[in-house]
């Protein structure tokens, strides 16, 4: 049975003895961790936009998703402390293995009262699997190493076919209820930018999302598609140097800035026509178009588009595998797979692009032949016979033009 946070509160001097047992798992262990500013927030994806070097992330994250795992190591945390399961089973769920492997601290299911007790900014301390304020304990849970991810995830694998049967019962249900507009476009909302016989691409911050986008410049600076951010992926598309046409989603994780860049905004809204979203765009007075929708955002972008008459749309950071969508834990995930029905051949997913080819020829080794080209040409200009003739014929060349510049002021 796992000590509770208020628990230990009631008790501490109980707590903090090195050989003593905080539940029936874990014993204490040295400390892995270290102190750090406390940052707390249900939503992974909201915390890690003010999460800092040597922070301490206190999070309630059932399953964590390689997504949100990605995003919590770049941010370089002295520890995490996950108030749910980061494995509660049901599928192999990627996140956990990418924090542990980054060689962060991972406490595991401390209790949902870690989310009231540990305060935002406040400094805290990770020892062994308990979470100190001093030398007060607040939460103990189970610290995750290696060894327990592996055998959490090997469990997890056996569950694999009732998460897949959920699934497919989600997406006949998706299929039931959204009919219409995957058939014949039915409740797609007018909107001003011009998709007509155009490149879409559609950004995601989904996996490699960066170098993605990185490697598809050639393409964005030849064809010039139509660029659509969904949510934080309009933020991606700032980062990366361009300017969104338009921001699809239902507006929690994009910035106030990217709001304001002067895209057109498209609002994910429920079926019912409630969206959440329309609140903060108010607030920002900025104008949207809602459109209700079963499904994800992403789906959303890519059926507007295609009805709109995109030529071509190319998808960076959208979910494309079982896993994938599973990964995501949400029973909506199964929408996608119907909507690339929907669309068809003109979606191209550029997911991996980025490590499909990778030029074997350095910057480097590129500026050192351009040098000894240079060189190589100075030098026989220099020593050549013909040297002379060559400079008298530049400097002509050059004695005409200050000529001509000189005659436009007189």
């Amino acid at each position: 049975m796992r000590i509770s946070a208020r628990a230990l509160l009631a008790n501490p001097g109980a707590q903090t003895r090195p050989a003593e047992r905080v539940n029936d798992r874990v014993r204490f262990r040295p400390a892995p961790g270290g102190g750090g500013v406390v940052r707390v927030d249900r939503r992974t994806k909201n915390l890690t936009k003010r999460l800092r070097p040597g922070d301490i992330a206190v999070i309630d994250h059932q399953d964590i998703d390689r997504v949100a795992a990605e995003a919590l190591v770049a941010c370089r945390p002295a520890a995490v402390i996950n108030a749910s399961a980061s494995i509660s089973g049901r599928y192999p769920n990627l996140g956990p293995e990418i924090i542990v492997s980054a060689g962060i601290p991972l406490l595991d299911e401390v209790g949902p009262d870690v989310m009231e007790l540990a305060r935002e900014g406040e400094l805290l301390r990770v020892e062994g699997n308990v979470l100190f304020r001093g030398e007060t304990p607040l939460a103990a849970g189970k610290l995750l190493e290696t060894p327990d991810v592996v055998a959490a995830m090997d469990d997890a694998r056996a569950g694999l076919a009732e998460q897949l049967e959920a699934f497919v019962e989600n997406t006949m249900e998706y299929l039931r209820k959204e009919r219409d507009l995957l058939l014949d476009g039915v409740g797609v909302p007018h909107v001003r930018t011009d998709f007509d016989d155009k490149h879409v691409l559609i950004v995601v911050r989904g996996y490699h999302y960066r170098e993605d986008l990185k490697a598809l410049r050639p393409y964005i600076r030849e064809y010039r598609p139509v660029l659509i951010g969904v949510d934080g992926g309009a933020d991606a598309i700032l980062e990366a140097g361009y300017r969104p046409h338009m921001i699809v989603g239902d507006m929690d994780s994009v910035s106030d800035e990217a709001l304001a860049c002067g895209a057109e905004i498209v609002v994910h809204a429920y079926r019912d026509g409630r969206a959440p979203g329309l609140e903060r765009l108010r607030s920002l007075g900025r104008e949207c178009v809602v459109f209700p929708a079963t499904g994800t955002s992403e789906d959303v972008a890519m059926l507007l588009a295609d009805d709109k008459g995109a030529k071509l749309i190319v998808a960076v950071g959208t979910h494309l595998t079982l896993v994938e969508f599973l990964d995501k834990g949400r029973g909506g995930m199964a929408s996608t797979l119907l909507t690339r029905l929907r669309v068809g051949g003109k979606l191209v997913d550029a997911k991996g692009v980025s490590r499909l080819y990778r030029s074997q020829i350095s910057s480097g080794s590129l500026l050192m032949l351009v040098a000894a080209a240079m060189v190589t040409i100075v030098a026989t200009a220099f020593f050549s016979p013909l040297a002379h003739a060559y400079w008298e014929v530049l400097r002509g060349y050059w004695d005409a033009f200050v000529f001509w510049v000189q005659g436009l002021f007189r």
